[in-house]
């Protein structure tokens, strides 16, 4: 009964925001236009419950480890499928926008580029929460683990001693790096997370200035 104990995570943190992250995808996904969309709208519902199965299963038993390692698997597998099909449905709407663009108003390339917009920083947010110190019970439990980021509250005297980032702290985290391609608060310390804030920040530069700019002009016009 000890040993079973001591394989439990003494603390988690709560999946609530995550798995709100996770519809949020999935919704935007689902709603954009089918000549715009890489796959067949169902597909991102399915994906939707294969994680959402691991991550009630932590919350259902308290953290324990074989739950927490399928998190993490399952969670990096939704950012890179989503990444890539992202990735695609961003060179669908370019190919659109240059090629066909009478098949298409300004107002359906606005909204579709702020869903895709949308869609990198939250899959962005979820890769940053789960890779930050070995991943989320790592943190909540002091595990020791290297830091990708440092953010302002650590060591921060008004701040209660043990503070420990969480997701909301990686959304805003994404947020910042795809509006203002840097960070205004939070200092990348090792090499994967400013490679990760680069890729974010490259992908939002060609969403916002080459397809949302056009858009403007489209409706302008």
């Amino acid at each position: 009964m000890l040993k079973k104990e001591r394989t439990q995570a003494r603390h988690f943190e709560p999946r609530w925001p995550v798995a709100l992250a996770i519809t949020s995808v999935v919704v935007l996904l689902a709603l954009l236009p089918g000549r715009i969309r890489v796959w067949p709208a169902w597909v991102p519902y399915v994906w939707c419950f294969v994680v959402y199965v691991p991550i009630v299963a932590v919350g259902l038993t308290g953290g324990r480890p074989m739950w927490l390692r399928i998190e993490r698997i399952i969670t990096l597998l939704f950012f890179m499928t989503v990444l890539g099909g992202t990735i695609a449905n961003l060179a669908n709407l370019i190919d659109a926008m240059a090629h066909r663009p009478e098949g298409i108003t300004g107002l359906q390339l606005l909204g579709s580029s702020t869903a895709i917009w949308a869609t990198f920083i939250l899959t962005f947010s979820m890769l940053y929460w789960q890779v930050d110190r070995g991943g989320p019970e790592a943190r909540v439990n002091r595990a020791g683990r290297q830091p990708d980021w440092f953010f302002p509250q650590e060591g921060n005297p008004v701040v209660p001693e043990g503070w420990q980032p969480v997701y909301v702290d990686y959304l805003s985290l994404a947020f910042q790096t795809a509006t203002a391609f840097s960070t205004t608060d939070v200092v990348p310390l090792t090499s994967r997370a400013k490679m990760l804030m680069m890729l974010e920040s490259t992908i939002s530069l060609v969403t916002i200035i080459v397809i949302v700019s056009r858009a403007i002009n489209i409706l302008g016009g």
